[in-house]
């Protein structure tokens, strides 16, 4: 089923590197702790949390669940999200990390092999421009897609813009840069 929605995803920077400086214990437990402050705002926020996968916190923010404003919704809980791992409180952010967010279209469904495995997922050109989104944005950033610019109502004039040379696209593609204060 295809449906409208804004999407959201969260990625650890650096991780390669911490990976390399921690014990495979240290590392789960670091990520342990993403993965849970990351679930707890956005499932605070009615986030359909999609997957937990490497470094990564994926989630869709849809308008049968969370409303008609879930475009807000997604940039506020992205702001949640970099206040909960430490951005613009003193001491810093005990992890770094990037948020990419983009309102399109996108298909949601069971996939299923000849095995029996089976994964809920989501699939389509939003939910791969979302993916290019967060792999822009660097430690403390939100890149947000001119479309859920103008779909949030933000009229912040102050924003960086940014045109983006995102990979396996064509054209640049306009986005806004948000940090917390």
């Amino acid at each position: 089923m295809e449906v409208d929605t804004t999407i959201l995803f969260i990625d650890v920077r650096g991780s390669t590197s911490m990976a390399e400086n921690l014990t495979p214990t240290e590392f789960s437990e670091l990520l342990q702790r993403f993965y849970s402050v990351s679930a707890h705002v956005l499932t605070h926020a009615k986030a359909f949390v999609d997957k937990l996968v490497g470094d990564e916190v994926t989630s869709y923010f849809l308008p049968g669940f969370v409303g008609s404003d879930h475009a807000q919704i997604a940039v506020d809980s992205g702001m949640n999200l970099l206040r909960a791992i430490g951005y613009g409180k003193k001491g810093g952010p005990w992890l770094q990390v990037g948020v990419g967010i983009h309102t399109g279209r996108a298909y949601f469904g069971m996939m299923t092999t000849e095995v029996g495995v089976r994964d809920l997922s989501a699939h389509g050109d939003d939910v791969n421009t979302t993916a290019r989104l967060v792999s822009e944005a660097k430690g403390g950033e939100i890149v947000l897609s001119e479309a859920s610019y103008k779909a949030a109502n933000l009229g912040w004039a102050n924003l960086e813009s940014r045109s983006l040379s995102l990979k396996g696209k064509r054209d640049k593609f306009p986005a806004r840069v948000l940090r917390v204060d």
